[in-house]
């Protein structure tokens, strides 16, 4: 973990204008789809500026869904995954008979993105959908893959963007990696 006095060089991976013009193709690819009774459900907290932007993508493409949040946690403050998923928040609105769009910061492992994919299942969705940020190619613990991508990332560990390393970096309009 960085310390917190020490100035850390971040090395930009995907700049602010790239990751706003992927999303108004995500939106577009959405959209086209024409999904009914759509519920989007970021996956806190990382995703939190993805799905924003996201949202409002959506909506300059004409749609309207309903959003909830959940919030897991496979990391804490580390920078590899622990291995096991925790609810830490769970949804409010019901997902019985409903076309979810999950959406997510980091696809890597996999364990987060297919523990929420097979609880909203669990639990009666009629269709359920992946949205990440970014696709890390790298082994996955489980097997999935994203319905809709904005960017293959590089096997480093990233911030910026909503993303964190011990709840430092959220607030960069960017996505990069810390240059030790």
């Amino acid at each position: 973990m960085p310390d917190s006095n020490a100035k850390q060089t971040i090395e930009t991976i995907f700049s602010a204008e790239d990751i706003q013009a992927r999303l108004r193709v995500l939106a577009a690819e959405i959209t086209a789809k024409s999904p009914e009774n759509l519920l989007v459900v970021p996956v806190l907290k990382g995703s939190f500026v993805f799905a924003a932007d996201l949202l409002r993508a959506l909506h300059a493409a004409g749609l309207a869904p309903e959003v909830d949040f959940l919030t897991l946690s496979s990391y804490r403050k580390s920078r590899e995954s622990l291995g096991q998923v925790s609810i830490l928040r769970d949804l409010d609105l019901d997902v019985q008979n409903r076309h979810v769009i999950l959406i997510d910061d980091v696809l890597d492992s996999g364990r987060t993105l297919a523990f929420a994919k097979d609880l909203i299942s669990a639990r009666g969705a009629n269709r359920i959908e992946t949205c990440v940020l970014l696709d890390k190619k790298a082994p996955r613990a489980v097997s999935i893959e994203p319905d809709y991508c904005a960017f293959e990332c590089p096997n480093v560990f990233v911030v910026g963007y909503g993303m964190d390393v011990a709840h430092r970096y959220r607030e960069l309009p960017f996505v990069g990696r810390l240059v030790d």
